[in-house]
């Protein structure tokens, strides 16, 4: 009598904790946005080029880790995310001038790449059986929601008794100290089938089938839409959110300011997000994934185009940071999983590196236009509805997508 596979294993166990840490750290940084550049008086511009480096840095970094982590290991490759992490976030708190902060996040996002969701993933994947992948990948995807619940609360909590230079002191011992649990992180190795082809055959592959571009075309808004809100939204809601109204809820709650409103707002996103993440990677295991991502994309779309067009009050910030949240990394999942069903686990981490790279780029573009730009109109409207156009183009690139997995394409003549 055959016993179904665990669905919590160490690895996932540890994958987690290690995802949660490291993107409460990345999450937190739109609340640095303001103090930052009021301590240095830089245009907003800087800073959010900061960002976008780091966004940058980390798409072009996945790939690498991805490959180095199938080549030497795994956890050669978290330890070594993890020092570039620690040591970018300490370089950055001792920057006192724009270029220094923007060269030392190269480093900060070539650290999120090593102990992000590429090499996280691949391993999560291949420690999973088939019937628990879309569930496993989705639970440490939702782990990272998880760390943006925590980050920008705790990032603001620290902002209140410490300077913004010790915080990123603080965060990166704690990016340090994550490693204790990596000894417990022992993923097998891909079927035997999946070692026999080369890393140059599988990419070959994935490279001539069009529906790798298409997922690969598709993940840019997600990035954008993303790494603009994260960087952003802080400083989006505490400029031009009506005031907390006296006796109301949230200021019964302790939230008086719109500052601290825009910091609930991040870990509100997130602590809707783990019910999205979750419901994305059990839709995953049952029904056609590229129509699962073209609705995200669509609702994610009407989302942000109906939050503009109203009046931006208290209320409606909760309300669109509730629904954007259930719908935030539910991609992750859905993309992740069709990467390995596509093309196999062995080589899952550098495919997906790929795809994410261009997550990455929209990210940059998120980031450094919505400082670029507010500083030229002195608000974020404009950036905001590119970031409704790539929703929608997204929202329509999903759908050509084949499903069924390219076992043999013809070869290139």
């Amino acid at each position: 009598m055959s016993t179904r596979a665990p669905l919590f294993t160490p690895v996932l166990i540890v994958g987690c904790f290690i995802i949660m840490v490291s993107f409460a750290v990345r999450a937190s940084f739109g609340v640095f946005q303001i103090p930052i550049a009021e301590e240095f008086g830089w245009a907003r511009a800087e800073f959010s080029l900061a960002i976008a480096i780091q966004n940058l840095a980390w798409g072009i970094g996945q790939p690498l880790f991805g490959a180095f982590a199938e080549r030497l290991g795994d956890r050669v490759a978290i330890i070594l995310g993890a020092l570039l992490y620690a040591v970018g976030l300490v370089m950055s708190g001792l920057s006192v001038d724009p270029f220094s902060m923007q060269a030392w996040e190269v480093l900060v996002g070539f650290g999120i790449a090593g102990t992000g969701f590429g090499v996280i993933l691949a391993v999560v994947g291949r420690a999973s059986s088939d019937a628990n992948r879309s569930m496993s990948l989705a639970i440490a995807t939702a782990a990272g929601s998880a760390g943006q619940v925590i980050g920008a609360p705790v990032a603001e909590a620290l902002l209140s008794v410490m300077s913004w230079q010790s915080v990123f002191f603080v965060f990166a011992a704690a990016i340090l100290a994550m490693l204790i649990t990596l000894p417990l992180m022992r993923a097998p190795i891909a079927p035997k089938a999946e070692i026999e082809e080369s890393m140059g055959k599988i990419l070959n592959r994935a490279f001539r089938d069009p529906s790798f571009s298409l997922i690969f075309i598709g993940f840019f808004s997600c990035g954008y839409q993303l790494a603009f809100i994260t960087a952003h939204f802080p400083a989006f809601v505490t400029e031009m959110c009506g005031p907390i109204a006296a006796g109301g809820v949230l200021h019964s709650m302790g939230v008086t300011t719109t500052s601290a409103l825009g910091a609930l707002s991040i870990a509100l996103i997130g602590l809707f997000n783990i019910i999205g993440t979750l419901t994305a990677g059990w839709l995953g295991a049952r029904f056609t994934r590229k129509y699962l991502l073209a609705a995200i994309y669509t609702a994610r779309t009407i989302t942000a185009a109906a939050f503009i067009l109203m009046p931006i009050t208290p209320a409606s910030v909760l309300v669109f940071s509730a629904v954007m949240g259930s719908l935030w990394l539910a991609t992750v999942p859905l993309t992740s999983g069709l990467v390995a069903h596509l093309y196999g686990v062995r080589y899952m981490g550098t495919l997906y590196g790929v795809v994410f790279l261009s997550h990455q780029i929209g990210g940059f573009l998120g980031v450094w236009l919505g400082g670029r730009l507010y500083d030229m109109s002195g608000d974020y409207t404009f950036v905001w509805w590119i970031g409704v156009g790539v929703g929608a183009l997204s929202a329509v690139v999903h759908l050509p997508i084949r499903e069924n997995r390219p076992e043999a394409l013809p070869a290139v003549a």
